[in-house]
């Protein structure tokens, strides 16, 4: 699949996911937070599937 999550969304994904797991981790929120991992993973590999569904791209043209 083409890269499709520019640094910006990359950081917001990875911190986001990061946090959620971890408060679902110590129990803060509930088995909920684990749903931080689609993010995580998102942020990761650099492709969204939901984004490729919509046509969105926020991955500037130099980056790919």
């Amino acid at each position: 699949m083409k890269v499709n999550v520019g640094t910006v969304d990359r950081v917001i994904r990875i911190g986001a996911g990061v946090v959620l797991v971890g408060l679902a981790y110590v129990g803060t929120i509930g088995a909920w937070g684990y749903i931080g991992v689609l993010p995580l993973l998102t942020g990761l590999v650099r492709v969204c599937p939901a984004y490729w569904l919509i046509g969105v791209d926020t991955c500037p043209g130099g980056q790919r």
